[in-house]
């Protein structure tokens, strides 16, 4: 076991005024399984390159321990190489036999590493980048978001395979692989970072233990500085009143005082104005004892939704639908659902079984674009259905918030003031989206899609980077408002919460 340790670590990328974290310290052991959580854009992937060494910083970051990272950088041109070729620049300093242990462990066939890579699933992909990565020895792992697009099973294969290894900071927000992997947690707060043992849901529960305390003390703290700068002010104006009076006086309306009593008033004037500097220190006191008890609080402000109601109960019908692509197979054949009104209805099965497909064709009957798809069966969509729609791919994004609202004829106010309840710092206002972290590009998604009226939201997958702290915000908004809704989501604690059906593509 080693010790990594960071020390007044600060750092902001290049050309811009805002460093990404400033002056954080924290110590770690290389033997630990460590989640880690944060705000999009608070830094999380930053950190890890800097422990890659890939950018200049200031502090410092000092271990004996290598670093590997995942998931590994290949070009377009290398995904047409087989898996095994690409080990070699992956991880040239391992064998291949140490792969096949891990391989086997993952639950692959060695057949996977002859195939091209552009031809194995995302979860195939991940499995054998995993089964890389852990084939080293002595070395401290960074895990970067494994189960992103993956589907329930992929995911369940991934969880089971972390659960038996250790040594490594794993960034997700799937509350669910968290918990079932972590043994320590280090979290990214609103103005510190901390280091805590336990998974995801023992910390969260400790915090929300500590906010509801510091809550109540910052009230606490509040209500005796009212009452000390009560105080002040009155032995304030006691002072200036009894001052007043020290010098002239009518002999005959205050026969009982002479020139003597002026010492007397002086003393008492005094003694006052002593005791309001005891309680000017003590308000100083209440304040200093008072501040930073709310610095990382999660506030978490509620978010709205205007869905539309429609003349027709059932807004979605299909029966023996059947999809395929031309010139390819059938993507599955005689399915049957139906979505009503008020229904959260969930869109499962394996990665490349066509949920998306079911979407786009859902969507060709609004917008009369086809997208290449062949539809068999019957697919219904009544005329006069507002769907609002997020894609998974974020590619498209570009330019400014505004120039995006412009694009999109959003209101511009209204979208900015989403943005910021899902923790859009203002700052990031006039930056490109294309600059956005991948949490951030998917809260323009979801901010457009809020502000939209509709009859029917179809999102398609909509959380993947997006922060636990957001997710748990739009399970409240869902649970909340009702909308009627289409999703295809893999977090299993998201789908627990907020679904009343299921479609299963197989």
């Amino acid at each position: 076991m080693a010790q990594i340790k960071v020390s007044n670590l600060t750092y902001a990328y290049e050309g811009s005024m805002d460093n990404v974290f400033e002056n954080i310290s924290f110590n770690i052991d290389s033997d630990w399984k460590l989640g880690f959580v944060g705000r999009n854009g608070k830094g999380k992937t930053t950190l890890l390159n800097l422990l890659m060494d890939k950018y200049s910083y200031k502090g410092s970051i000092v271990s004996n321990m290598k670093f590997d990272y995942f998931p590994y950088s290949i070009s377009s041109y290398a995904m047409e190489k087989c898996a095994y070729e690409l080990i070699e620049e992956w991880k040239p300093e391992i064998e291949n036999w140490q792969v096949l242990i891990e391989l086997n462990e993952i639950g692959m066939d060695a057949e996977c590493l002859y195939r091209p890579f552009n031809t194995l699933s995302f979860g195939e992909r991940t499995r054998v980048m995993l089964a890389v990565l852990f084939a080293g020895d002595n070395e401290f792992l960074l895990i970067d978001e494994p189960t992103n697009h993956l589907d329930v099973n992929a995911r369940e294969i991934v969880k089971d395979f972390l659960k038996k290894k250790k040594g490594f900071i794993l960034v997700s927000h799937d509350r669910d692989l968290l918990d079932a992997v972590c043994d320590h947690m280090l979290v990214f707060n609103k103005e510190t970072v901390s280091v805590q043992m336990g998974n995801f849901t023992s910390w969260w529960n400790q915090k929300e233990m500590q906010d509801v305390h510091n809550l109540a003390e910052n009230e606490k703290h509040k209500k005796e500085i009212g009452r000390l700068k009560s105080s002040i002010d009155r032995f304030d104006r006691w002072a200036k009143k009894g001052e007043s009076t020290k010098i002239g006086f009518d002999p005959i309306k205050e026969n009982d005082r002479s020139i003597a009593t002026r010492a007397t008033i002086g003393a008492k004037t005094k003694k006052m104005n002593s005791r309001i500097k005891s309680f000017e220190k003590r308000v100083d006191r209440e304040i200093s004892e008072k501040e930073g008890l709310l610095k990382d609080i999660e506030s978490v402000k509620n978010l709205k939704i205007n869905p539309l109601e429609f003349h027709k109960k059932t807004l979605v019908n299909a029966y023996d639908l059947s999809l395929q692509y031309e010139g390819m197979d059938e993507l599955f054949a005689d399915l049957r659902f139906d979505i009503k009104q008020g229904e959260r209805v969930l869109l499962s099965g394996a990665n490349g079984c066509g949920k998306s497909s079911i979407i786009k064709a859902i969507l060709s009957k609004i917008n009369n674009e086809n997208y290449g798809l062949i539809v068999n069966g019957t697919l219904e969509v009544p005329k006069g259905l507002v769907i609002s729609y997020i894609n998974q791919d974020t590619s498209n994004l570009s330019g400014t918030l505004k120039e995006y609202a412009e694009k999109n004829s959003l209101d511009e106010t209204l979208f900015l003031t989403v943005l910021r309840q899902l923790d859009f710092e203002r700052a990031q206002y006039n930056k490109r989206i294309e600059d956005f972290s991948e949490g951030q590009k998917k809260k323009v998604l979801i901010a457009a899609s809020l502000i939209t009226p509709a009859h029917l939201y179809i999102w398609d997958e909509p959380l993947n980077y997006i922060d636990v702290f957001s997710r748990m915000q739009i399970e409240k908004l869902i649970l909340d408002f009702k909308p009627t809704m289409l999703i295809v989501e893999h977090d299993v604690r998201f789908k627990e919460k907020i679904a009343t059906k299921e479609i299963i593509v197989k």
